[in-house]
């Protein structure tokens, strides 16, 4: 395996950046590379668990292998993986999971496998599949019944599919960059997000050139109205609020900031990639969920995810616009290429139409029904592992959420506990500004036992690091490096040679 850079470019990055003042003695020097090269041997262990008892192929085979064979090892591996994620042991990442509707929805891509909506000619099949998904998370979002009452953005909800969050976030991003610059004459584009908005937000920043304008959320960790009021200049193309956030699981005060949006005749993104299918069916059964969708004027975009909670393969996500007018900044087209008439609505020119298909399998399968019963018993599930986090003196939640669940602890090291919980299978979400870690319930953690076990296994871990505090654990070291330091550029670097690693070979 190529060996990644050497610990010495991250001394030199502490003697030269946000840290020079401290002045390292070379006791500390020594001891910071020999602490980032064992999180890089942590980190290389569990990127490449199978480096040393499986072959590694690194060019293609002079002869095919035998198609058993193949099967064999894969479906070797998938019994090495799967246990964990079946068991309910496992943040977010695989939101179904039951047997029965993932061989149902397996079914559907093999019939579809080799659709492509670039080819809308070849399967309309997969055009029908598209906007009949469209149509169905519109009105779920209450498309049908809004009024025109936004003086700028108007029309007919519409949308369209997409291969994930991130794309619906960078499309709806790039949509409000380009509106800005023709209907607005903008130059230098800026969104407002709170910083606890998805990580995408940033990524759409750095791709289309919009400066993203963070401002901070209040004590019960929703978007701070007033600061958003302020951070909104002549360059800002649009505002935005989750629903809820990723880390926290909160929802921003939405009805609010779409008043200001609304006053400020700009854009309004509602993300709502994890809780899109979650809330409508929590607000029925008598949640208390704030109006976060259409029915609000000041909402021009909604992002949700149908391979979370709509219980889709992955790869699908639907971004929605109040308006064909506004849809149409997102489209690519080109009258000029030799090749012919070229465009297309999203990113991607060719695209699995069986992810597609699976999709509108997934939704028309389970009905309302079955998702109001999905998210009743998420939700109570949810409700038993807040309650027992709450039993436990040392930790606290953050916020009041209703299924992502985060929680901190005053005097103990929650990396630690994180660490220990990890030994016990578990994969959770660790978090930082300020340190966390989160879980986000899903229909695997509805199973019989497994909110108890977490509490139980919580309540081990917390004991373990009360009785062990000289203990470091192995990935805790990762997560208050990234907490901790300074010079954010050392992290930086450390995250870009784990994805060197990733596809190092």
């Amino acid at each position: 395996m190529k060996k990644i850079r050497t610990k010495r470019t991250i001394t030199q990055k502490l003697l030269g950046g946000g840290m020079k003042a401290l002045k390292l003695l070379p006791h500390v020097q020594k001891k910071i590379n020999e602490e980032y090269g064992n999180i890089l041997e942590e980190l290389e262990k569990m990127a490449k668990p199978y480096n040393k008892n499986l072959p590694l192929v690194k060019s293609i085979p002079e002869q095919g292998w035998e198609k058993r064979e193949i099967i064999d090892l894969m479906e070797g591996l998938n019994r090495r993986e799967e246990n964990r994620w079946k068991e309910g042991y496992v943040s977010g990442a695989v939101y179904h999971g039951g047997e029965e509707h993932l061989n149902f929805l397996n079914g559907i891509y093999a019939l579809n496998s080799q659709s492509n909506p670039l080819h809308s000619d070849l399967w309309p099949s997969t055009i029908k599949y598209e906007s009949e998904i469209v149509a169905m998370t519109a009105e779920m979002f209450h498309a049908n019944d809004i009024k025109n009452d936004n003086p700028v953005f108007g029309g007919r909800v519409c949308g369209n599919v997409t291969s994930g969050g991130t794309e619906s976030i960078l499309l709806a991003m790039k949509t409000y960059r380009d509106w800005g610059r023709k209907e607005r004459g903008i130059k230098k584009p800026e969104m407002v997000v709170p910083v606890t908005a998805h990580a995408a937000f940033e990524k759409a920043g750095q791709y289309f050139n919009i400066k993203v304008v963070k401002i901070p959320v209040d004590k019960d960790y929703k978007a701070d109205t007033e600061k958003a009021k302020s951070a909104i200049t002549r360059n800002t193309v649009v505002l935005v609020g989750s629903a809820p956030g990723f880390p926290h699981g909160i929802i921003d005060p939405l009805p609010e900031l779409s008043e200001i949006a609304l006053k400020r005749k700009i854009g309004f993104h509602v993300d709502a990639c994890l809780g899109g299918f979650i809330l409508p069916w929590a607000e029925k059964l008598g949640y208390s969920v704030p109006v976060f969708d259409f029915r609000l004027p000041g909402v021009t975009s909604i992002s949700a995810d149908t391979h979370k909670y709509g219980y889709a393969a992955k790869g699908s996500s639907v971004i929605l616009y109040r308006g064909e007018a506004l849809r149409r900044y997102q489209y690519f087209k080109t009258t000029e290429w030799p090749g012919g008439l070229y465009f297309s609505p999203t990113f991607a020119g060719s695209r699995p139409g069986g992810l597609s298909a699976v999709c509108w399998a997934s939704l028309v399968s389970m009905g309302k029904k079955g998702y109001t019963e999905a998210t009743d018993k998420i939700l109570k599930t949810a409700g038993i592992i807040k309650e027992g986090i709450k039993s436990i003196s040392e930790l606290f939640i953050f916020g009041d959420p209703l299924w992502v669940i985060a929680f901190g602890s005053a005097n103990l090291d929650i990396y630690r506990i994180l660490d220990y919980m990890n030994e016990k299978k578990w994969s959770l979400n660790g978090l930082h500004y300020p340190e966390a870690v989160h879980i986000c319930v899903t229909l695997r953690h509805t199973l019989p036992g497994v909110p108890e076990r977490f509490i139980a296994d919580l309540k081990d871990a917390v004991k373990h690091v009360r009785g062990n505090p000289r203990d470091k654990g192995k990935m805790a070291p990762i997560y208050g490096m990234a907490a901790g330091l300074p010079d954010r550029s050392m992290i930086a670097e450390l995250m870009d040679q784990y994805m060197d690693l990733l596809y190092s070979f």
